[in-house]
């Protein structure tokens, strides 16, 4: 089984992704969160600061494109070309409102023709290989039939499926049926998406698809960081290893971003998901997302880690 690291806006930028890189190991490539090129510049210099390989080393990343033009989609492309890469992934996927109004991301789904459109130009002449993270559909999982017959025109290097609609965004239970016929029926290799939140979970998954080989893996890791490792026979997170992660990724964003407040926003939603590998941690939990200093902020970390009951098998529920 391949295992992939799904993009998270605002989470798994290029800090995220080189420190976790360095503590755990199992990952086939790690996703960048969604570019959206503009009228005016390809990327913006927080996007190019994402994607530049300096701060990528020895890991294999695809960025993503977020857009509904195949102009602006072949100038990323062209542009991405130039730093070396190899892949990119389209994301249509996106379930959010203020993404779906614009017709982009999984808003993009109900609108086949232009789709169709979109894609006949950007796979005229692609410079790199290009993958589709992909919904089933806007409202209807019936969609995703003809979705499927517009995406085995193309010879995609993955069609990455998130089995639910855009309406559902992360309610309700993943549809497997309709992943069980993308198998069956897509010319090309398929990767599966959607609530993989830990072991027992991803296990479950295989042993209902054996002929699937690639997982992409998102909220569960930001919980587990280890759990591809654990997936692979490896030993399970360790409280101290977790720590040592934690402070190695604070010292990364306290050097490449200026005031506590910066730090602190990224370091607490990260805490979202790691907080649920420790029980009974309302207190320490509460004195971490209140904190406004950074030594504030360590000073409850050091007593959740003292204090709290950690659990290396707790998931995201």
């Amino acid at each position: 089984m391949k295992y992939y690291f799904a993009p998270m806006e605002g989470i798994t930028g290029y800090v995220y992704r080189s420190v976790h890189h360095k503590f755990f190991s199992g990952i086939d490539k790690y996703f960048t969160p969604f570019l959206s090129p503009g009228p005016k510049k390809v990327l913006t210099d927080r996007e190019i600061r994402d994607i530049l390989p300096q701060n990528n080393p020895q890991m294999y990343v695809v960025p993503q494109i977020l857009t509904n033009r195949a102009e602006d989609f072949i100038r990323v492309e062209k542009e991405l070309e130039s730093y070396g890469y190899r892949e990119v992934n389209f994301n249509l996927g996106c379930p959010s409102g203020t993404v779906t109004a614009k017709k982009k991301g999984a808003g993009f789904l109900e609108y086949t023709e232009d789709l169709k459109r979109f894609l006949d130009e950007v796979f005229q002449k692609p410079c790199l290989e290009i993958s589709i993270k992909t919904r089933i559909g806007k409202e209807d999982p019936e969609e995703f039939v003809r979705l499927l017959r517009i995406y085995n025109q193309y010879p995609l290097k993955e069609l990455i499926i998130h089995p639910r609609v855009q309406t559902d965004y992360y309610r309700n239970t993943p549809n497997r049926e309709v992943f069980a016929e993308a198998i069956k029926n897509s010319a090309n290799p398929v990767c599966y998406n959607g609530d993989l939140f830990d072991l027992e979970k991803c296990k479950a998954f295989e042993t209902e698809f054996p002929q699937a080989d690639i997982c992409m893996l998102g909220r569960g890791l930001l919980v587990n960081p280890a759990l591809v490792r654990e997936l692979q026979g490896g030993k399970m997170l360790e409280k101290q290893e977790l720590r040592e992660f934690h402070d190695a990724l604070c010292r990364e964003y306290e050097t490449v971003m200026s005031g506590d407040r910066n730090v602190l926003f990224k370091m607490k939603e990260l805490w979202f998901y790691m907080g649920h590998l420790f029980e009974e941690n309302k207190k320490q939990m509460k004195k971490i997302k209140k904190s406004q200093k950074l030594s504030d902020y360590m000073e409850a970390v050091d007593s959740l880690f003292e204090e709290g009951e950690f659990h290396a098998w707790g998931t995201f529920e």
